[in-house]
């Protein structure tokens, strides 16, 4: 089975190539900007077996039974700097794909989404019945991303007779994550690793970090089932909240940390968000069963940037 994977360069698709690649899988076509530099990455991590790898403008020339599509803005301050340019850049490589399918319509489709199509509400945990809320006469700077993913969704509704999988991701932890990144759990690791202290608000959030193999898992267990038209909310054995988060990163690694009202240090640019998980557990009827809670997440990926590793696990 060949497998196109366009915005290879992203973390989320690094870790999942070299999961693809220690699984045995030998017919990947890597699709990204700067070929060069993938190029030398795939050459480093002896990936060269398993790796094809091409620029952007060229996709659709080969033939592949799969694509992956995770074209898109991984760091919340570059989310917050693209601004309105992410609905176009969305729409464009999602139209490239689905107009191969429209061609080649046994092929399938993961789409890599996002929680974020939900709202930014998140007062509370999402589930099979929770409706997208848009505040449409006063749509913000970060509103932006959740409408582009938002509108992929709909678009992809509406082709009921193709294979397309929305995959919404909410977090992704591994060792090989950018920790300048302005995510709060990059925070925390930043802090640790330059022995500073973290200032945080008195907010209170429930976070769900979901490891690079369990992700690995799902898009298996998708691409070996019936063919489907869906979307499916990604999630780990189990959430941790901002409380434990911090005194298991005190315990462990020896953060220092101040609760402090009013403070802003980390970057949300979709929109804060107290509980930003999933209860959704339709991944369960495609034989997904999630093997790392988030705690296990985070104690042994922030282990690993500590000691200096960068291979994925």
């Amino acid at each position: 089975m060949s497998i196109a994977i366009l915005g290879a360069s992203s973390q989320i698709a690094k870790d999942l190539i070299f999961s693809f690649a220690k699984a045995g899988r030998r017919d990947l076509l890597l699709y990204v900007r700067s070929t060069d530099r993938t190029s030398a990455w795939v050459v480093e991590h002896g990936l060269q077996h398993a790796c094809s790898v091409h620029h952007h403008d060229t996709y659709g020339l080969m033939p592949h039974d799969v694509v992956i599509n995770f074209v898109g803005v991984g760091d919340p301050m570059r989310t917050a700097e693209m601004g309105s340019a992410i609905l176009p850049i969305t729409a464009h490589f999602d139209g490239l794909v689905m107009a191969g399918l429209e061609q080649h319509p046994h092929r399938r489709y993961l789409f890599l989404s996002s929680g974020a199509v939900y709202g930014n509400s998140f007062t509370e945990p999402a589930t099979a019945d929770t409706q997208a809320t848009i505040a449409i006469n006063a749509i913000r700077p970060q509103d932006r991303y959740a409408m582009a993913k938002l509108y992929a969704e709909v678009g992809h509704r509406g082709r009921p007779d193709l294979a397309i999988v929305d995959l919404r991701v909410f977090n992704i932890f591994s060792r090989t994550h950018d920790i300048n990144a302005r995510f709060f759990i990059t925070d925390i690791v930043r802090a640790i690793r330059d022995k500073r202290s973290l200032q945080t608000s008195t907010d209170y959030m429930v976070r769900d970090f979901m490891h690079p193999q369990d992700f690995h898992q799902l898009v298996e267990c998708l691409l070996a089932a019936p063919r489907a038209n869906c979307a499916i909310d990604c999630y780990s054995r189990e959430p941790i909240d901002k409380p434990l988060l911090l005194q298991t990163m005190a315990e462990h690694f020896g953060l220092h940390y101040e609760v402090v009202a009013g403070t802003t240090a980390s970057v949300n640019a979709t929109g804060a968000k107290p509980f930003y998980y999933s209860l959704n557990r339709k991944a369960a009827e495609f034989g997904y069963q999630p093997q790392w809670s988030s705690l296990e997440v985070i104690l042994t990926e922030t282990a690993a940037i500590l000691d200096g590793e960068s291979a994925a696990a």
